[in-house]
């Protein structure tokens, strides 16, 4: 009799163990739940603050910083679509095709080749802008622009440098440095991308970081100087 009441006892324990495993779950559950939470938030601001459309907002309001703004925004939209549009229309049809890994063009070696041609597109579309005299804004802009694709495009060679920290980090300063502190707040993003990126496991904190610290200083400090050498 002991020893069933003991073998009862054993099978409680048992039961409360059992218990213990289904909490264990739930737990493992509300883990899982968070983690996706995570992913969803950092897969929105991925995609939201793309290069393409980071930059095309840039060259879109470039040429605010000189007179006749809005009226000359066309200027924008046409620097918009060489520099962005028609980059982006090559690697989305290179994806359908199956010969790009994704519309952010994950694998490393992709990056260095698609750069290049981007940055063909980029010449062209300033020398068009010239033509037409566009202000000089949106060449300056531009400029900065294959400056900063040169460098990407070498560095992706070995290392594979966040091309998303470098376009937010980039244009928040720029436009900072284009309408004054009230545009201060954007530079919350700069981190909050980066973040992104890593959550995604699409970069390291290093390459965030080297990206951002590329995008603000050198980027934005060669428009800067551009700015003010062709004005």
């Amino acid at each position: 009799m002991t020893e069933q009441r003991g073998g009862g006892t054993e099978q409680r324990g048992g039961g409360t163990e059992q218990r213990g495993g289904g909490t264990e779950q739930r737990g493992g559950g509300t883990e899982q739940r968070g983690v996706g939470a995570r992913h969803r938030v950092a897969r929105v601001l991925t995609e939201v603050f793309q290069p393409p459309a980071v930059v095309s907002v840039l060259l879109l309001i470039s040429p605010a910083v000189d007179p006749g703004f809005p009226g000359t925004i066309w200027f924008g939209v046409l620097a918009a679509l060489f520099v962005c549009v028609l980059p982006l229309a090559y690697v989305l049809a290179m994806v359908r095709l199956g010969r790009l890994s994704d519309h952010h063009v994950s694998d490393r070696r992709e990056r260095a080749p698609l750069l290049m041609l981007a940055l063909v597109s980029v010449v062209v579309g300033l020398v068009v802008l010239n033509l037409i005299h566009a202000p000089t804004s949106v060449s300056a802009m531009i400029l900065a622009l294959i400056g900063g694709i040169t460098v990407l495009a070498a560095v992706s060679l070995v290392w594979k440098i966040s091309g998303h920290a470098s376009a937010i980090s980039a244009a928040a300063v720029i436009v900072a440095l284009m309408f004054g502190p009230v545009c201060l707040p954007l530079l919350l993003l700069v981190p909050a991308v980066g973040w992104s990126r890593v959550v995604l496991r699409d970069h390291t904190r290093g390459q965030v970081i080297a990206g951002s610290l590329f995008g603000g200083v050198v980027i934005a400090g060669l428009w800067w100087v551009l700015r003010g050498w062709l004005s």
